[in-house]
C-alpha cells in the first residue's frame, strides 16, 4: 500500500519513519507546507517527496495522514473523504465544535475511516488501567485524578493557534478518562490561571488549569494541567476504588520527589517531553492505522471519539469562562441521547472491518518491494 504523509514537521517525522519501516507499507509520498523539509525527510527515508498537497491526491494514495497545522485538519479530511481515502489524523480534528461535526459528517457521508490520534489509548499503562476497571479489580470507581504537566512552555506564536489549554493539552485527558473508565462526563467546573509569563494572557490562554469532571455513574475525576512543570513531563493518571488503587505513569522517570525520610529518590533522567514519553504509543497507534486498512482490526478512536472528547474540553473553557458549573448537556454535539455518546462505541469483542478494497489494498498487505 502506498500512504500520503501531509506534514512533515516533529510528530510527522515520527509517523513517517514509523510507516516507511512498516512491512506491510510499499511507499510513502510526504509533502510539507515547506517543501524542503518533506524534501529532506523523504531522502533520509528513500520515500518520495511531492512539492503539494494536490499532487498527494492527484498521484495516487492508499490512505491519507495528517499531521499539519490544526487549521487545516478539517480541510484535508474532507477533501480525502470526498477522493474515498481512509485518515489518520493528529487531533483535533478542528478547534470548534461546528468544524469537527463537519468534517466527521463528509466521512461519514462518504463510508470512509477517519482514526484520530490519541495515542494514549495505546500506552501501556493506560492500557492496564482499562483492563484494571473492566475486570472489577478495583471494585467501585469512586475516583480519578489525571495530570498533565508540560516541562516547559511552547513558543508564543503557538499559542493563539492552540485553542488554549482545555482543547489542546487536557482534551488527552478527557479522551483517556472515557476510554479507560467506559463512561460519559456529565458535568464539569473549571478553573485556570494566568498567573505565569504574559504571553499566556496575550492570548487570552491560561498557564494552568484544573476540573472536575463528574461522570455517569457518580465517579468524581480530576483533571490538572500546567505549561510550567520545571521538573520534568508529568503524565499520570490515579484510579482508586472500594477494592484497590492503581497509577498511571509512575516509573523511575517520573519528574515528582518524595518529603518522606522512606520515600524513593528523585528521578536521575526525568521525562522531558510528550513525545520522549509516549513514543512506543506513537508507533503503536500508526500499527494499528495500517491493521484498520488492512481489515485486522476495527477503528480503535473514530472522528465521534475526538467530537466526544472536545465537547469536554468546550464545557471547561465555558466553565472556566463564566466560573459555574456546566452540564453537557449545554454543548452541542452530543447526538440522540443527549448527554450521552454520540454513537455506540465498538465493542472489545467486534469483528475486524473489511479490508479498504477502494484501492487495492488486500487483507496480506504488501512486501516494501511491492
Amino acid at each position: 500500500m502506498r500512504i500520503g504523509v501531509i506534514g512533515t514537521g516533529r510528530i510527522g517525522t515520527i509517523h513517517a519513519r514509523t510507516l516507511s519501516r512498516h512491512r506491510e507499507v510499499g511507499s510513502l509520498i510526504l509533502t510539507d507546507a515547506e517543501p524542503a523539509r518533506a524534501q529532506e525527510l523523504a531522502y533520509r527515508l528513500g520515500e518520495t517527496a511531492a512539492p503539494g498537497v494536490d499532487e498527494i491526491f492527484r498521484w495516487g494514495v492508499d490512505a491519507v495522514v495528517i499531521t499539519t497545522a490544526t487549521s487545516a485538519h478539517a480541510e484535508l479530511i474532507g477533501r480525502a473523504a470526498r477522493s474515498g481515502l481512509p485518515v489518520f489524523c493528529e487531533k483535533p480534528i478542528a478547534l470548534d465544535l461546528a468544524g469537527t461535526a463537519a468534517a466527521i459528517a463528509e466521512v461519514e457521508a462518504a463510508g470512509t475511516v477517519l482514526q484520530m490520534g490519541f495515542q494514549r489509548r495505546f500506552d501501556a499503562g493506560y492500557t492496564g488501567a482499562r483492563d484494571a476497571v473492566r475486570s472489577g479489580r478495583l471494585g467501585r470507581l469512586h475516583t480519578v485524578r489525571a495530570v498533565t504537566s508540560d516541562q516547559s512552555p511552547p513558543p508564543p506564536a503557538w499559542l493563539p493557534l492552540s485553542g488554549g489549554l482545555f482543547r489542546d493539552a487536557l482534551i488527552h485527558d478527557f479522551d483517556v478518562l472515557r476510554w479507560v473508565t467506559g463512561r460519559e462526563v456529565t458535568d464539569v467546573y473549571a478553573t485556570g490561571s494566568d498567573a505565569g509569563p504574559a504571553m499566556f494572557r496575550a492570548a487570552g490562554d491560561v498557564d494552568t488549569a484544573a476540573a472536575i469532571l463528574t461522570l455517569d455513574d457518580g465517579t468524581l475525576a480530576t483533571a490538572t494541567a500546567t505549561r510550567m512543570n520545571g521538573a520534568g513531563y508529568d503524565v499520570r493518571m490515579e484510579l482508586a476504588g472500594e477494592l484497590d488503587q492503581i497509577v498511571v505513569g509512575l516509573d523511575d522517570r517520573t519528574p515528582i520527589a518524595s518529603t518522606e525520610p522512606t520515600g524513593p529518590p528523585a528521578a536521575d533522567k526525568p521525562w522531558t517531553g510528550f513525545l520522549e514519553r509516549f513514543g512506543p504509543a506513537y508507533e503503536a497507534e500508526l500499527t494499528a492505522f495500517v491493521d484498520v486498512l488492512r481489515g485486522v482490526r476495527p477503528n480503535p478512536c473514530d472522528g465521534r471519539e475526538a467530537l466526544q472528547a472536545l465537547r469536554v474540553a468546550e464545557a471547561c473553557e465555558v466553565s472556566r469562562r463564566e466560573r459555574r458549573a456546566v452540564s453537557l448537556t449545554e454543548i452541542p454535539g452530543a447526538g440522540p441521547a443527549q448527554g450521552g455518546p454520540a454513537a455506540p462505541r465498538e465493542p472489545e469483542d467486534a469483528p475486524p472491518a473489511r479490508p479498504w478494497r477502494r484501492h487495492g489494498i488486500t487483507a496480506a498487505g504488501r512486501s516494501r518491494g511491492g
